[in-house]
């Protein structure tokens, strides 16, 4: 029956928002910074092989990129049987980065649903890792392009937060900072990340299939989730920040915020409550159907407030 449920919502998700990826050819081979780069500007997808196994991602690259000049690099990773165009329009990235001047990727989960190996899900021996293809998906994107690697975040919508949390535990020194929506968390065992780790968080009280507070989803899978508000002051904790949160203010009613300061290495833990809010992504990018995942926020845009934390953090550098 629990497979039965996947199957009808996977089936809503692609009769909404299909599958379709408009693909675009782009070339920039070889030395990532330089006036003699080849790239395209706008959307492309690519093809990377990780383990044996021939792996997607889109790009997306803004008008203003200068291939001269180190770029920061975004990652967004979807959610459970989403894929990497549909999470581009929930987050509305591409929008700011051309506003902003960075660079967006957003990598394909595998199997059917799409998904990742964020620790949710029983995995068989011989299990996908999408640590590794993480990994070498932001060493491809700086070989391509004119990437600073010293400013590269990764975020994620549900199963993709879950897999952006993981990967922010194992490879901090990879990326300068970490950010969730509707997050799927879960336990893979110790999160002892090498060098303190900015987070920021957001999720909804009614969300319907992460349970706000924590316990067994409400979706068929039979997931058993963290609270988020525990969760953030797990964050907290491993930061070494100081015990009680501050309040953040000047927000619209709808929202609530919390800010872990003190921390070690000047990092913070920011955690936005949607009140009302469903398993979705705050703004006015294309909306997930409220009978399947309740209500969008439209108050804040999540990616906005994500981009402004961003660009606080800079990754170390040898």
């Amino acid at each position: 029956m629990r497979n039965r449920g996947w199957i009808v919502v996977v089936g809503l998700l692609i009769a909404v928002f299909g599958v379709s990826l408009m693909s675009v050819s782009a070339q920039a081979p070889g030395g990532a910074c330089g006036a003699g780069a080849t790239f395209t500007v706008g959307a492309m997808n690519r093809t990377l092989n990780s383990d044996g196994r021939d792996r997607s991602y889109r790009v997306y690259v803004p008008a203003s990129y200068d291939p001269t000049q180190p770029t920061p690099l975004v990652l967004s990773l979807h959610g459970f049987a989403s894929n990497p165009r549909q999470q581009e329009g929930f987050s509305n990235w591409d929008m700011l980065a051309d506003a902003e001047g960075f660079v967006v990727v957003y990598p394909a989960g595998t199997g059917f649903p799409l998904r990742w190996n964020s620790g949710l899900f029983d995995q068989a021996e011989g299990a996908v890792d999408d640590v590794q293809f993480l990994s070498e998906l932001i060493d491809q994107v700086a070989t391509d392009l004119c990437i600073d690697l010293s400013r590269v975040y990764i975020n994620g919508l549900s199963n993709g937060g879950g897999m952006s949390y993981r990967f922010a535990c194992e490879m901090a020194d990879k990326v300068a900072a970490f950010g969730g929506v509707a997050g799927a968390y879960n336990s893979f065992g110790a999160c002892t990340p090498s060098q303190p780790m900015p987070v920021i968080l957001f999720h909804g009280t009614d969300d319907p299939i992460v349970p706000y507070t924590g316990g067994e989803s409400g979706d068929p899978s039979g997931s058993v989730f963290p609270s988020v508000p525990d969760f953030a002051a797990e964050w907290g904790a491993i930061n070494e920040c100081a015990a009680t949160p501050e309040t953040i203010g000047d927000l619209p009613a709808s929202v609530e915020g919390i800010r872990y300061t003190g921390c070690a290495a000047d990092v913070q833990v920011l955690f936005y409550t949607i009140l009302g809010g469903g398993h979705t992504w705050p703004g006015t990018g294309e909306p997930i159907p409220a009978f399947i995942a309740g209500v969008t926020n439209t108050d804040i845009e999540a990616s906005a407030l994500m981009w402004d934390f961003f660009t606080q953090y800079s990754r170390p550098q040898d």
